[in-house]
């Protein structure tokens, strides 16, 4: 009885919230869409949308999703700017009580100017709280001195500040000091449990598929809930739309290839399309170590990986989309005569972006499954093994009042951990454990003024 009192009382502020927030927009109009690269089709993340000579705008988000709300009637132009790319330039008539949607592209700059450093930090502030979270993206990641010729975000967090990797050996990663078991970590939504190899110095994600990280070291919200200390937030880009495009990459450490194209090519921009993403990534130091770097050992350097991802984007019309993917990260670390330190990982999931018809309303949601394990076989001993499997699901919602959104979600995840030793008396134990987790959350975003509440 006193869960029910207190979800209608929710359910009635929720109600409240929305009708006030949302007085007086009937009376004018709003555009959304979505903001992509001419070339390759990805959605152009971070840039602002807004009307000329007017302070009415809104910036994409990670899908290049855009909505501008509260529009008087007039007529404008719509522009679009972005470092690299021609600025474009739109009219358009805004009536009262209609929904325009649109589907912007932009272009490379045909002039080419001297280099100048152009930061999006300023506008970021404006329109969002950027307390304690750390944005990169993969040109950042790229700057960076590397180790063995290849970039990696697991090089790159080292350098930022309260981050701290355990050394070169174990991978564990620890943030504000919290223990690695309190970082949470998401894959395209998906929960990955080690997202880091054992020599420490290489992660499981492919800078070359990355579309933007980021790290929330303090003050995240509650769509971010079950870890105290840090997250993590990993997505990926779709696959080129236009054409097959690959690449491989090679050093005395591993080598890499990706390989992207078109399974639908769109016959004009507008229209659906279909595309995939193959990457594998993998570690021969173990034996190209005896032959570059036989000062530290003679035998080699113990470690190995092979990292697997593959994804394929469906694209509506509208903007809406749905991705799958799948993966299979595994590591080894074989000691000669002493021991020998395996973990695996697979899972799968998808994720989609929804576009109601007449709602500037934006519903995102998602759905994995994820298995880690690790064995540790020692010299005359049994064999010992952990993991940890389980799956996260989530359905998001998001209005847009003029500069103000409401967001609301639903998040249920299970989680199933196994334990499988032998004791000192040579006795298996044997342990399992199941827990589930269901989660709500409310987010709003006032902007009244030069404030952000």
């Amino acid at each position: 009885m006193r869960f029910s009192k207190l979800l209608s009382q929710f359910l009635l502020l929720l109600a409240i919230i929305v009708v006030f927030s949302a007085s007086g927009y009937t009376q004018n109009g709003s555009i959304r869409g979505f903001v992509y690269e001419q070339e390759t089709g990805e959605p152009v993340i971070f840039t602002n949308v807004y009307l000329f000579k007017t302070s009415i705008g809104a910036p994409t988000d990670e899908n290049g999703y855009f909505a501008i709300t509260r529009i008087p009637p007039g007529d404008y132009t719509l522009m679009v700017t972005y470092v690299g790319c021609d600025t474009l330039r739109i009219p358009i008539t805004v009536k009262a009580n209609d929904l325009q949607s649109k589907k912007l592209y932009l272009t490379k700059s045909t002039v080419q100017l001297d280099e100048i450093s152009i930061s999006a930090a300023r506008q970021d502030k404006v329109s969002e709280t950027q307390t304690s979270i750390i944005k990169i993206t993969p040109k950042e990641i790229q700057s960076i001195p590397t180790i063995g010729g290849q970039p990696d975000l697991a090089q790159y967090l080292q350098i930022l500040p309260g981050v701290v990797f355990s050394g070169d050996q174990g991978g564990q990663l620890y943030i504000r000091g919290g223990p690695p078991i309190q970082n949470k970590v998401l894959y395209d939504g998906m929960i990955v449990y080690n997202p880091f190899h054992s020599i420490g110095l290489f992660s499981v994600f492919d800078v070359d598929i990355l579309k933007n990280v980021e790290v929330y070291t303090g003050g995240f919200g509650a769509e971010y809930g079950g870890r105290p200390s840090s997250v993590m937030d990993v997505t990926t880009r779709d696959g080129n739309k236009n054409r097959l495009a690959g690449k491989f990459d090679g050093s005395t450490f591993g080598a890499k290839a990706l390989l992207e194209g078109p399974i639908y090519k769109p016959k004009k921009p507008e229209d659906a399309s279909a595309t995939f993403l193959f990457s594998i990534k993998n570690s021969y130091l173990s034996e190209s170590s005896k032959i570059f770097y036989s000062y530290i050992d003679e035998d080699g350097i113990p470690y190995d990986y092979l990292d697997i991802f593959g994804k394929i984007a469906v694209n509506a019309p509208n903007g809406s989309k749905i991705n799958v993917f799948g993966f299979n990260f595994s590591d080894k670390v074989t000691y000669k005569v002493l021991q020998d330190y395996n973990w695996n990982s697979y899972g799968g999931g998808l994720t989609f972006l929804a576009i109601p018809g007449k709602s500037s309303v934006l519903i995102e949601g998602n759905f994995a499954y994820s298995n880690y394990k690790v064995v540790l076989q020692e010299l005359n001993k049994s064999a010992r093994s952990s993991s940890i499997s389980g799956f996260n699901g989530g359905l998001n919602f998001t209005y847009f009042f003029g500069r103000d959104a409401l967001k609301y979600g639903l998040e249920l995840a299970g989680y199933k951990t196994m334990l499988d030793f032998y004791n000192s008396v040579n006795r298996r134990i044997d342990y399992n454990q199941n827990s589930t987790e269901v989660a709500v959350f409310v987010k709003y975003k006032w902007m009244p003024g030069k404030l952000i509440i």
